[in-house]
């Protein structure tokens, strides 16, 4: 069955614990997900700006939520989605 493959998200997380390697150790377990990337984008005095990047076959999106909230954290905004038989990839434009 296709379902979710890529979910990109911005998420906001509370300075204090969990880690973010303890984030990404419990998204791992989420039904579906194989992979899970977390990047640090901004440091603030009492939050982390993060991309969160999970990927998988036929991810369970709300368990993905859920397990974001209970660490404290929460979704800012979903950036990309890819959902189906495979991943697609957008092609990146040479720079002149």
């Amino acid at each position: 069955m296709a379902g979710l493959r890529r979910l990109v998200l911005d998420v906001l997380k509370p300075l204090k614990d969990p880690s973010i390697v303890d984030v990404a150790l419990e998204l791992s377990k989420v039904k579906g997900v194989e992979a899970v990337n977390i990047t640090v984008n901004e440091v603030d005095v009492e939050t982390l700006s993060l991309t969160v990047v999970v990927e998988g076959d036929n991810i369970d999106f709300e368990r993905v939520r859920a397990v974001l909230e209970e660490v404290g954290a929460a979704i800012h905004s979903i950036d990309q989605v890819v959902a189906g038989e495979r991943l697609v990839e957008i092609p990146r434009r040479p720079r002149e």
